[in-house]
C-alpha cells in the first residue's frame, strides 16, 4: 500500500468547496481535477475526481453522478492543530460561514483553545491549539 486518502463526494458542489477550502487555509491547492465531458455519467463540467492538497495532506473529491439520501457525517472529521491563537480564531469564523457550531470555541480543559463545526458543504472540521 503506497498511501491511504480520505475521499470526499459531493453532490454538485466539490469545486465550490476546494476553492473555498484553498482560499481560507494557505499552503492549500487543487492539484488536478477531471471533469464530466458531454457523455457523461455526470454533469458536463462537474467534478468526476480532484485532488486537493490542504497543508500537505491530499484529498480525492468528486461530485456523485448518483442522487443519495446521504451526506457527510460529523463522525468523520478534518482536525486541524493550530500554532496561535489568531490562526485558529480565523479557521474556526471562516469555515463556520453558512455552517453550524457543534462545539463552539473555547477552552475544555484538554487544549487552550477548541472547536469543531460543520462547513456550508457538510463537511466536519475540528480545531485544536493546544496547551
Amino acid at each position: 500500500m503506497s498511501r491511504v486518502t480520505p475521499f470526499l463526494m459531493f453532490q454538485g458542489q466539490a469545486e465550490e468547496a476546494m476553492n473555498y477550502y484553498i482560499s481560507v487555509i494557505e499552503d492549500s491547492e487543487i492539484v488536478n481535477i477531471t471533469r464530466y465531458g458531454a457523455d457523461g455519467p455526470g454533469g458536463e463540467g462537474s467534478v468526476m475526481l480532484a485532488v486537493l492538497s490542504i497543508k500537505g495532506q491530499e484529498f480525492m473529491c468528486m461530485d456523485s453522478n448518483v442522487k443519495h439520501e446521504f451526506t457527510f457525517t460529523p463522525s468523520f472529521s478534518i482536525y486541524i492543530t493550530c500554532d496561535a491563537e489568531e490562526e485558529i480564531d480565523r479557521y474556526y469564523e471562516l469555515l463556520l460561514k453558512g455552517g453550524q457550531a457543534l462545539m463552539a470555541i473555547g477552552d475544555y480543559g484538554f487544549s487552550k483553545k477548541f472547536g469543531w463545526i460543520v462547513d456550508q458543504f457538510g463537511v466536519s472540521w475540528q480545531f485544536n491549539l493546544p496547551h
